[in-house]
C-alpha cells in the first residue's frame, strides 16, 4: 500500500525549481532532494514548533497555506516576528545550528508542507556552504546579485556586445603613460614645444618644489593663446587651469566619466596616495566604451539654440540605455540622467539670459524632489524653485520681481518643450510662492521647522531635498547649511517627519504576497514609486536631517547615516541593497515601456517578474517594515 505521505518526485522538482535557494540547482540535484521529501498537512491553528523545545528533524517548505512565527516572553506575551506563505521555509536555522526551534510556529490556515529530511538538507549545505547564507542572512548579497543579473539579462535585450568595462575597469588601467610636467615659469612657447615633442595633449604645471599647481592643455593653447593673440613669452602659469581635478586610481571609469561631465572638463588627473600618476582624457573613455554619453554631453554644451536642446533632451533615455545593458545599477544610471538633465538646464538658462539680458541680482536655480536627489528616471516631472539675492532698493526690487517673473515663466515653458512635464502640484519657479529672496526662503524654512503642522510638513518634504543647480551655487549651498542646522536640533519637527514615514505601508499581504491595486486604471499593478521607493526616500531624509547630513541623494544620505553610527553595518547593507533593487526594477520597467512606444509609468504587473525577482522584491519590501519599526522606536511613535 502506498504511503500517503509520499509525493510524486516530478511535483516536488517543479516546486523546488521555483523556490529559492533551490531554483539555481541542477535538475539532477533537485531530483535527489525530491526523493528525500514527503508531504504533510497541518490544520489551521496548530502550533507545531515551540521555541527552545521542539527538536527539528525536517525542513518545512510551505507548499500552500501559511504560518506565523512568534516569540513568547516569561509572562506569556506573544511578539510576532513574521508571516510566511507559499515557497517559504521553516526550521532551517535550527537544522543548521543543531539546536531546538528558535521560534514558535503556528499555522494560520490549513497548510500543506513538503518536508525535506534533515540529512538530505544538511548534506546539500555541506556540498554547497554558500546556500546556508541564504537562511542566515535576511537579505542575501549573493541572491540580490543574482536577481540583478536576471533582471538585466531577461528584461533588456542587448543591442551590442557591450560589456561591464565602464563599471569594472579602474581608471588607472587606461592611463597611457606617466604624466609630462613643466615648471610654472617656463614660457608658453617652451611648454608648447614640450607638448609637441612628447606628443601629449596636456602638461602638468609644477612649482619649483615640484608640487603640481595646475594643468595646461592643447585646447588652452588654441583658445587662450592663439585666438586671443597672447604673448608666447608669458609664463605658462598664466594660461593653466588650477587646481587640477583628480580621481583616485581605484575608482571606476564610470565615475571618471561622471566627474568630467559634471565639471565640464576633458582631462582628469589620476592619483595614488595623493600624488598624480597619470592623466586620462574623455577620449580614453570613449574608446573604452564605444557608446559613451560623453558624445551627447559635447553636443549639449556646444548647442547655441534652445530648439536644438529640445532635440538633444529626447536622446537622453536611449543614451543611458547602454549603461543598463552593461550592468549599471539604478543609482549610477540616475546619476548619469541627472548630469545630462543638469547640462541641458544649464545651457537653457544661459541661452535665456542672452534673450532677457543679465539679471538685476545674483540668483540660484534650485532642483527639488527627485531632481534634487539626483534620482530621476525616464519619467521626470519638473520640481524646481528660484532663489535670488536681496535687492538693494525699491527700484531694484521692482526690476528683480519683473525679471524673474518672466524668467521663471519662460524657463518652465522651454523645459516643457524639452520633454520635462509640468509638476502637477505647481511646484515650479513659475509659481511666485517658489520664487523668493534668500531672506524669504530662510524665513520659510525656519517657520516650517518651528511650526511643523502635519499638512505643511507633508507639502514641504520635497523642499528638504533641494540642491543648487545653476547660477550662484554658493547662495544655494548657504541656504542648505541653514536648513540642515535648523532641522537637526528640532526633535518635534523630526518627529512629524518620522510620523509621515509611516503612512505608506509595505505592499505585502498577511502571507507576504505582493499587494496590487484592486481597481481603477492600474488594477492588478503595483505602484513601485509610492509603495516601493518612497519609504526608503522618506527614511533616508529624516535620519540624515537628524544627523545634520547635507547630502540629498538617498544612497549618499544612507551612507552618511551609517558613517555617523546611527545604523548597523548589516542593516545599512540591507537597506542599500533593497532600495537599489526596487529602483532597478522600476528603471527596467520604464525602459521596456519606452521601447514599446508607451509613456513610462511606475505601475508594474508582478506577473511580469520571474520567481527570483518576485522573491527578491518581497524581501526588499520586508526591509521597509524594519525601517519603520526603527523610526517608531526612535521617535516613540507607538505612544
Amino acid at each position: 500500500m502506498k504511503d500517503p505521505h509520499q509525493v510524486s518526485a516530478g511535483v516536488v522538482v517543479d516546486f523546488l525549481s521555483r523556490t529559492l535557494p533551490f531554483s539555481d540547482l541542477d535538475r539532477g540535484v533537485l531530483e535527489g532532494l525530491a526523493r528525500a521529501c514527503t508531504i504533510d498537512f497541518v490544520p489551521k491553528g496548530v502550533r507545531f514548533m515551540t521555541q527552545g523545545q521542539t527538536r527539528v528533524e525536517s525542513l518545512y517548505l510551505v507548499q500552500s497555506g501559511g504560518v506565523k512565527l512568534f516569540l513568547t516572553d516569561g509572562e506569556g506575551q506573544e511578539s510576532l516576528v513574521d508571516y510566511r506563505g507559499e515557497g517559504a521555509a521553516v526550521g532551517a536555522l535550527a537544522l543548521i545550528r543543531g539546536s531546538p526551534a528558535h521560534l514558535n510556529v503556528e499555522t494560520v490556515e490549513d497548510t500543506f508542507f513538503f518536508k525535506m529530511a534533515k540529512k538530505a538538507f544538511l548534506d546539500l549545505l555541506a556540498e554547497r556552504p554558500a546556500l546556508s547564507q541564504y537562511y542566515i542572512k535576511s537579505f542575501s548579497d549573493a541572491y540580490i546579485a543574482k536577481a540583478f543579473e536576471e533582471l538585466r539579462r531577461q528584461k533588456i535585450r542587448p543591442r551590442t556586445d557591450a560589456s561591464l568595462q565602464l563599471f569594472t575597469t579602474p581608471v588607472a588601467a587606461i592611463i597611457r603613460r606617466a604624466p609630462v610636467s613643466v615648471f610654472e615659469d617656463e614660457n608658453i612657447r617652451q611648454a608648447a614645444g614640450v607638448m609637441a615633442e612628447e606628443r601629449v595633449g596636456s602638461l602638468l604645471v609644477q612649482d619649483h618644489d615640484r608640487k603640481v599647481i595646475g594643468i595646461v592643455t592643447d585646447k588652452d593653447f588654441r583658445f587662450k593663446v592663439v585666438s586671443q593673440g597672447l604673448n608666447y613669452n608669458w609664463p605658462v602659469a598664466e594660461v593653466m587651469s588650477s587646481p587640477v581635478e583628480t580621481i583616485d586610481e581605484g575608482m571606476s571609469c564610470f565615475n571618471a566619466l561622471v566627474t568630467m561631465m559634471k565639471r565640464q572638463i576633458h582631462h582628469l588627473g589620476v592619483t595614488r596616495e595623493g600624488a598624480i600618476i597619470g592623466v586620462v582624457t574623455s577620449n580614453d573613455i570613449l574608446v573604452l566604451q564605444g557608446h559613451s554619453p560623453f558624445a551627447l554631453y559635447k553636443e549639449i554644451v556646444s548647442e547655441r539654440r534652445i530648439e536644438g536642446l529640445c532635440a538633444l533632451s529626447a536622446r537622453v533615455p536611449m543614451t543611458v540605455r547602454g549603461l543598463i545593458e552593461e550592468g549599471a545599477k539604478a543609482n549610477s544610471v540616475s546619476r548619469m540622467i541627472a548630469v545630462l538633465n543638469d547640462l541641458i538646464l544649464e545651457r537653457l538658462l544661459s541661452l535665456m539670459q542672452e534673450e532677457l539680458g543679465p539679471p538685476p541680482v545674483e540668483f540660484c536655480w534650485l532642483f527639488l524632489g527627485s531632481e534634487g536627489r539626483m534620482e530621476q528616471t525616464f519619467k521626470t516631472d519638473q520640481d524646481n524653485a528660484l532663489l535670488y539675492a536681496a535687492p538693494e532698493n525699491p527700484e531694484q526690487r521692482t526690476r528683480t520681481e519683473s525679471y524673474f517673473t518672466e524668467f521663471g515663466k519662460r524657463a518652465i515653458e522651454y523645459l516643457v518643450a524639452c520633454g520635462y512635464p509640468r509638476c502637477p502640484g505647481n511646484l515650479m519657479a513659475s509659481n511666485p510662492d517658489w520664487r523668493k529672496s534668500y531672506a524669504d526662503w530662510q524665513d520659510y524654512f525656519f517657520d516650517l521647522v518651528r511650526r511643523p503642522e502635519p499638512e505643511r510638513v507633508l507639502k514641504a518634504t520635497i523642499f528638504f531635498d533641494f540642491r543648487p543647480g545653476y547660477g550662484r551655487l554658493d547662495l544655494g549651498a548657504r541656504l542648505r547649511d541653514v536648513v540642515s542646522a535648523a532641522a537637526r536640533g528640532n526633535h518635534v519637527f523630526l518627529r512629524y517627519l518620522a510620523r509621515d514615514c509611516l503612512t505608506v505601508r509595505p505592499p505585502l499581504s498577511f502571507f507576504r504576497n505582493i499587494i496590487v491595486e484592486k481597481d481603477g486604471a492600474h488594477k492588478n499593478r503595483l505602484d513601485l514609486k509610492l509603495r516601493g521607493i518612497t519609504p526608503f526616500v522618506d527614511f533616508a531624509r529624516v535620519t540624515s536631517l537628524a544627523e545634520g547630513i547635507k547630502e540629498t541623494n538617498t544612497m549618499a544620505r544612507l551612507a552618511g547615516v551609517y558613517e555617523a553610527g546611527a545604523l548597523s553595518k548589516e542593516f545599512y547593507s540591507e537597506i542599500r541593497e533593497a532600495y537599489g533593487f526596487i529602483m532597478q526594477v522600476r528603471l527596467v520597467h520604464q525602459l521596456r515601456q519606452m521601447e514599446q512606444d508607451l509613456t513610462p509609468d511606475n505601475y508594474l504587473d508582478p506577473a511580469e517578474l520571474t520567481e527570483l525577482e518576485k522573491r527578491t522584491l518581497k524581501e526588499a519590501f520586508g526591509v521597509v517594515g524594519t525601517m519603520q519599526s526603527l523610526l517608531k522606536e526612535t521617535y516613540r511613535l507607538n505612544l
